[in-house]
Formats: structure tokens, sequence, C-alpha cells
């Protein structure tokens, strides 16, 4: 016969309890958590589809339900709750298979694309992030910011017109800067040019670009255009790339009475027996470290020449102004400079 203990039902209800208490404590319970989670998610998978879907309007393409599967590295499932939401809420259209923004889904990408534009702005000149490294961490944090916050980075920033690859950001009102630019791959040969923008997805060819070391703001002349490759001289050096590689590279074409790449280099190039004088500091040399290479004397008109060959390499210490400065073979190709006979 089963008897009553009143310990153990004690015992029970007290488990029950504070298994109670952990799934459904105010905030923190695990329910609420697992929702939020769920809430959160959905809301990246929202945001990321309309992301998505701009640029490839922009770029002339239509994509499908089965397009953004493939993409997304998000849950199908969750995918297509969220295509759901977005036509239930007048943010997309579906016509049969394809996919279209509708006026609210524009206005909402806008948003979210200059989100992610003023963070790659901020990492670029507040933080000492690699440029390898902003557009992965501007991924996750464009969705962080709500509309007032994200004006109030903007206007701390300076409410700046591009982001730090060269793309325009867009205002408050959704309005954008035109890049008035052309691909490289495009331009004949003798073609004098800055590098005006530099495209940071697909993420393989970006980091092609970054190993080249070719930095924004450069000016080029084009050398060879063919279809296996295309080569350009800049900063005193040839740069080689596949014509795909190219292609994520915008000019803005120059006179070619305003280039002389005869007389420019990189303080990277600079060899034992040379001096050099510094004429100025690449765009692509931001915020802290710019300011860096500044206080250490590396200023316009400064005379510099190598003190000390590393024979490992780098860093290498250049003297400047009576000082030995060791610097990096990265930090080096950020400062232009005019050799000397």
């Amino acid at each position: 016969m089963n008897t009553y203990d009143p310990l153990n039902a004690l015992l029970i209800f007290i488990a029950l309890s504070i298994l109670i208490y952990f799934l459904f404590r105010p905030a923190k319970g695990w329910f609420w958590i697992i929702k939020n989670n769920y809430r959160t998610n959905e809301k990246m998978v929202i945001e990321d589809i309309l992301k998505l879907l701009f640029h490839n309007e922009n770029s002339g393409k239509i994509l499908n339900t089965n397009n953004l599967t493939q993409i997304l590295n998000f849950n199908n499932s969750l995918i297509i709750k969220s295509i759901e939401k977005m036509t239930a809420n007048n943010f997309i259209l579906l016509d049969g298979e394809q996919l279209k923004l509708k006026p609210l889904g524009r206005e909402y990408a806008l948003r979210i694309i200059r989100m992610h534009r003023l963070w790659e702005k901020f990492l670029a000149e507040k933080t000492g992030y690699d440029k390898s490294e902003w557009h992965e961490r501007a991924e996750q944090k464009e969705h962080e910011l709500n509309t007032e916050e994200t004006n109030l980075l903007a206007s701390k920033l300076g409410n700046p017109l591009f982001d730090p690859h060269g793309d325009p950001i867009p205002s408050k009102t959704g309005k954008m800067a035109i890049i008035n630019g052309v691909a490289l791959s495009t331009l004949p040969i003798n073609t004098v040019g800055e590098i005006i923008h530099i495209e940071d997805e697909p993420d393989i060819i970006y980091k092609q670009i970054l190993a080249e070391n070719i930095h924004i703001g450069s000016h080029i002349r084009v050398t060879e255009n063919n279809n296996t490759r295309v080569s350009f001289f800049s900063e005193g050096e040839e740069f080689k790339l596949a014509p795909i590689v190219a292609g994520n590279l915008t000019i803005s074409i120059l006179k070619k009475d305003i280039i002389n790449e005869g007389n420019i280099a990189r303080l990277s190039s600079l060899k034992k027996t040379e001096k050099a004088i510094i004429i100025g500091i690449s765009k692509e040399s931001r915020g802290e470290n710019r300011r860096r290479l500044l206080d250490l004397g590396f200023v316009k008109g400064a005379t510099v020449s190598i003190d000390l060959l590393n024979p490992l390499g780098e860093p290498n210490a250049y003297l400047i102004k009576g000082t030995a400065i060791a610097l990096r073979n990265n930090q080096a190709s950020k400062i232009l400079i005019k050799k000397i006979n």
C-alpha cells in the first residue's frame, strides 16, 4: 500500500517551483530567452533578406526563395516564415517565384545599409581592428541599433558620405551620393585614374585585393588589359589582377598631367642607400593609426632614410628627424614618398 510522504511531496513541490522559476522568470527565464532569441534571429533574417534583395535589384538581378535558402546561413523554415511575414507587412511582393522589394521594403533596407556602413566607418576611424574584420563585424552590429542611435553614431562621425571602402552611406532620408567611376576591368591601356571604391563582396575576391595591398585613394595607370590579366602601375609598384578581381575596383578617371607615377612611391620600397621626402600619408591609413604616424614625425616635407634593415624582413627602422622609428611593411606602405636622386 502506498503511503503519503509529506516530505517527498514538499521536495517535489520545491523542485517544480524552482524549475518553473527558471523557465518563466521575467526577462531571464529559459522560455523568454529562447523566445527572444527566435525573435532576434527572425529580425536578422528579415533584415538580411531585405538588404540582399536591395543590392541585387540595384545590380539588375531578381532573386527567388531558392536563391535565398542557398545564400543565407539560416534555417530554411525560418527563411520561409520571414518571407511570409515580410509579405504580410508589405515589405516585399511575390511575383510568381520572384521576390521584389516594395517601397516600405526598400526604405527598411536602406536603414540597414546605413547602419552597416556607419559601423564600418566607426571601426576604421575609431578602433584598431584590421580592415579585413570591418565587414564581418559590421554585419553583426547593423542589427543592434535603432534609428535614433544610428543618427547619433552618424553625428559623432561627422555625418560621412562614404564608408572606408568608398560605398555611399545613405542619409536619414535614404539619399546616397553617386559614385562617379568605372570598373578597372573596363579601362584601356594608359588610362590614368584614382581608386575611389573597393567592393568588399564577395569575401573571397575582397581578400585577394587585401593580399595585394591595394589602397583606396591611390593613383594608377593601366599598363595591360586582356582576357586573362589587368595590370596597373601605382605608387612605384606594378599590380597584376585577374579581370574578375579588377572588376571590384572602381576608378575615377583623371587627366594624365595630374599624376607623375615615376616620382611617387611607398616608404616600404625605400632601399638602404636611398633617401626620400615624405609627400603624404595614404587615405588607407585612418584614425588612431594615422595620428600615430604623424606624431612620430612622418609629415609632409620630412626627409626619411633607412636606419636599419631587419634580416628577418620586418620591422625595419627608418631615420626621421634624428630618431629611428620601427615600422612594419604594412605601415610603411601607407606612407607616400618622393625619392631623392
